[in-house]
């Protein structure tokens, strides 16, 4: 949660357009220096003045419904503070696309109704009890 100081401040920075965008994803205000953008199309910033500690990077998602598999791992590296330097500036960082690799990003399908569910071919050790009442 921000003070108003900093949020009028941000909005400030930002715009009206760009302070909805971030209220109604994000839940707070923050203003930044754009950092780079990944194969996916989501944006990365930093602010190292204003900002908490550990708090200074965050993402903003192209997909709106996100999970973690949509950063990158050099990406995810450098948001977790891992490296200092983004992918953008350390050539060892930048993803290259191997032969094994999908050509394109597969969600993480947990907590979904694609979720993988196995199946058991075991007979169950115990069966389930089923009361019989007898008529009065």
């Amino acid at each position: 949660m921000s003070t108003i100081l900093r949020t009028l401040r941000s909005l400030r920075r930002i715009g009206l357009k760009e302070y909805g965008h971030q209220m109604q994803y994000m839940g707070d205000t923050k203003s930044g220096t754009f950092i780079g953008k990944d194969l996916y199309g989501n944006k990365y910033y930093e602010n190292l003045e204003e900002e908490l500690p550990l708090r200074t990077r965050w993402v903003d998602y192209k997909d709106k419904e996100f999970d973690p598999s949509q950063i990158e791992p050099g990406w995810h590296a450098w948001m977790s503070y891992m490296v200092d330097k983004s992918p953008i500036e350390d050539p060892i960082m930048q993803r290259k696309v191997r032969a094994w690799e999908p050509a394109e990003h597969r969600p993480v399908l947990t907590q979904s109704r694609s979720a993988y569910k196995p199946y058991s071919t075991v007979k169950n050790k115990y069966s389930a009890w089923t009361p019989v009442a007898a008529q009065r």
